[in-house]
């Protein structure tokens, strides 16, 4: 056949182009590697396979015979290379670019020794013809759970990446709280705890917050992405590094998995189905405990404004018979107008003048069985001369002590949040944390609250010098765990020595892969007052799916979302609509909480007229018929490490159906299944019920899955269904639908 010119030319480009991107080379193994065929440790083999002429290597669970994990026929699991990493941050959002100085694609494996552990040993031959030695040591640390541990001998090479086989139908789920999408097959995640973004792909929000902070993040921008996952096939993998790390699931045979570090650690785990290997991954990584009853009997009202903003809207909730369980009072230190809208200032005491009377206010609800929660965040903003009724300067006392974050100079490293400059809290600094957690205590805990917003942790820069002297961008991801330790201290302390107390519950947007053994409930930050896929609504169910695989049990989403923007090509303000059906939303997760926004006024809120008043009442309600379920769940979070909310594919992963099911619809628990509107303007929900027998919650229809149709879904009546089984269930909630008819 001839080829023309212009189509060799063609041809040649994509040929180089093919080449300069598949990064693998070939694998070479000793003479003695080729004469066996499998290695044994613990529970775990290491299979050498021969296929078409080609090897490849299996890790298999010997009881069940499962395969954790395979390499790719003939080519290196294993290639390094030597990178300089190039990181900018803004206000959170951090961008990271990798320089390739020596690339090592070609592998050897020269010898396989069995002891107690497994360990491999072999070189990365590089471009330049040189080479690196490495280890990889295969360990069983559970009957579930194979650890390896890839160890470089050159500091030089500061990136590994781990190659493993993967078919081109494989679902990829999990990586801790991803909001754009569940199912990752296809794409390069990144994993870096950071600010999730405004926008995040929604036009032209994402723009202009990029011209004006840098601020519109992206598709894979998240303040708990986790470097683990499970997949379709049952395969699941999570690393220990704390570094920088990426999951490329490009490529429809493969996955690799690279790391900014001349060690990557982690684990393979064993498990027939999503829920065996979220038990096991808990059970490795820590679990939630329950959460305290208090807390979900009702509403968690978020308020600001002061004493009398709070009566007057709980005057207007008790006359609706709305079910309350505590009043949220962010502006508790005051509040600040910057050009992001409403802010508090960041110095953590009482501010008397916006709440009166304060003991009296606390007293008087919980008489009513009403708690107070409050905010803090590990910030401290030099508010002298700004602040009129300052009476305790925070940051001067930390920056006296020498208790922040630094940077190279000594001087503390102040970061700019919109309008003022904040420092953080060194919690590699024993002395910091303990005068910090005092801080807490003093100011807000003995101040009658039941539970607080532990905001932030995500923002470490990487160029930021410790009290510990650990690099800055192998404890970034970390900082977000020790921020949940030190409040999980903090708490323990003093219920201990409180023992009439309230068990109080912190709340969190930022984590880690340990993040779920220190905390006590998560929330999943700042979403933006729309119905976008990117950073509105439907995030607000797909984060939870997706962090629930990762440990992240409890998790909740700010009713009506967060972020409103006054933009003079279009505006985001959070519509009647849009508080309703989130409003439905919540009422069938973990916690039932409102927020009023950084712009409170553009918003609209339970209290904007009586026909929200009421629909929000009607939902509490509802929200509260749930509580036994509910502390059910709670239980199996504990003991299993089970999400609460959950996706079909968590509970039917042999129906392929639900693998394609991401915010259209999720589980509460293994009984109640939910279509949310998630829509502006829609009054219907495509709903696909899996295999089993359904009670619609509304009309007590019945129906035998699996099925698939279209069902009416007017504001007032979400879809819901009930698992037909669970008698009990039923009739709760068809009584409680038929009373808030």
């Amino acid at each position: 056949m001839r080829v023309s010119k212009p189509a060799c030319l063609f041809l040649i480009l994509l040929l180089l182009l093919s080449c300069q991107s598949n990064k693998i080379g070939t694998l070479v193994e000793a003479e003695s590697i080729a004469k066996a065929e499998q290695w044994s440790v613990g529970s775990f083999t290491l299979e050498r396979v021969k296929s078409a002429r080609l090897t490849f290597y299996q890790f298999k669970n010997k009881k069940t015979g499962q395969v954790l994990a395979s390499t790719i026929q003939g080519k290196s699991f294993l290639t390094a290379n030597s990178i300089q990493p190039q990181v900018e941050e803004s206000r959170g959002s951090f961008f990271i670019d990798t320089d390739v100085i020596l690339r090592c694609n070609q592998q050897t494996i020269d010898s396989i020794q069995v002891t107690s552990e497994l360990l491999i040993r072999g070189s990365l031959i590089c471009a330049d013809k040189s080479q690196v030695a490495y280890t990889m040591r295969l360990k069983p640390i559970t009957d579930s759970s194979l650890q390896f541990d890839i160890q470089l001998f050159d500091p030089k090479f500061n990136q590994i990446s781990l190659h493993l086989e993967s078919t081109p139908n494989e679902g990829f789920f999990g990586f801790g709280e991803q909001f754009s999408y569940f199912n990752m097959k296809g794409k390069r995640l990144p994993i870096l705890v950071q600010e999730q973004g405004i926008g995040r792909g929604e036009q032209p929000i994402t723009f202009g917050a990029n011209l004006t902070a840098k601020a519109g993040g992206d598709w894979h921008t998240s303040y708990a992405g986790v470097p683990h996952f499970i997949s379709s096939r049952m395969r699941s993998l999570f690393l220990e590094n704390t570094e920088y790390s990426v999951f490329d699931m490009t490529d429809a045979d493969r996955i690799s998995i690279e790391v900014n570090s001349n060690r990557m650690i982690g684990q393979l785990v064993a498990g027939q189905f999503p829920k065996e290997l979220v038990e096991h991954y808990t059970e490795i990584n820590g679990r939630m405990n329950a959460l305290s009853d208090w807390l979900h009997r009702g509403a968690i009202i978020g308020m600001q404004g002061g004493t009398q903003q709070v009566s007057e809207k709980l005057k207007l909730l008790q006359e609706h018979n709305t079910a309350i369980a505590g009043f949220w009072l962010q502006d508790w230190v005051g509040q600040r107008t910057t050009s992001f809208g409403r802010q508090l200032w960041w110095n953590w005491e009482l501010d008397k003048d916006r709440y009166p009377n304060w003991s009296n206010l606390t007293a008087d609800l919980k008489r009513q069985n009403i708690r107070v929660l409050g905010y803090v965040n590990p910030f401290l903003a030099d508010v002298a001369g700004k602040k009129p009724n300052l009476r305790r300067n925070l940051f001067k006392e930390a920056k006296q002590n020498d208790y922040f974050v630094k940077r190279a100079d000594g001087s503390p490293y102040l970061t700019l949040n919109t309008d003022f400059e904040a420092a953080l809290i060194d919690l590699t600094n024993p002395a910091a944390r303990h005068w910090f957690k005092s801080v807490l205590q003093q100011e807000m805990l003995d101040l009658g609250f039941s539970g607080y917003m532990a905001d932030f942790g995500e923002a470490l820069p990487f160029d930021a010098v410790l009290s510990s002297q650990v690099p800055a961008s192998s404890f970034h991801n970390q900082y977000p765990v020790e921020w949940a330790k030190l409040n999980q201290e903090l708490v323990q302390e003093y219920e201990k020595s409180h023992p009439n107390q309230d068990p109080i519950v912190f709340f969190m947007r930022s984590g880690y892969t340990k993040s779920p053994a220190y905390n006590r409930l998560f929330w999943l930050g700042d979403q933006l007052v729309s119905f976008s896929e990117h950073d509105g609504i439907k995030t607000a169910v797909t984060g939870l799916l997706s962090s629930g695989l990762s440990g992240f049990s409890l998790n909740h989403s700010d009713i009506g979302g967060y972020t409103t923007i006054d933009n003079p090509i279009k505006d985001y303000h959070r519509s009647k609509e849009l508080f309703q059906r989130w409003t439905e939303m919540a009422a069938f997760q973990t916690v039932f909480r409102t927020h009023e926004g950084n712009r409170p006024n553009r918003n609209h809120q339970f209290y904007s007229d009586q026909e929200t008043l009421a629909h929000f009442a009607k939902f509490s309600r509802i929200y509260a018929a749930l509580f036994d379920y509910r502390k059910k769940l709670f239980t199996e979070a504990e003991s299993k490490g089970w999400p609460v909310v959950r996706s079909l594919w968590f509970e039917f992963p042999n129906d392929v159906r639900t693998q394609s099911i991401d915010y259209q619809q999720f589980m509460l628990g293994s009984d109640v299944l939910v279509a949310p509107v998630l829509d502006a303007g829609r009054k219907w929900a495509d709903v696909y019920l899996p295999e089993g027998n359904w009670v619609h919650a509304w009309s007590g229809k019945e129906f035998t899955g699996p099925i698939e149709f279209r069902f009416n879904a007017p504001i007032g009546e979400p879809v819901v269904f009930i698992r037909k089984e669970n008698d009990e269930l039923v009739h709760r909630l068809r009584t409680a639908f038929s009373t808030n008819l």
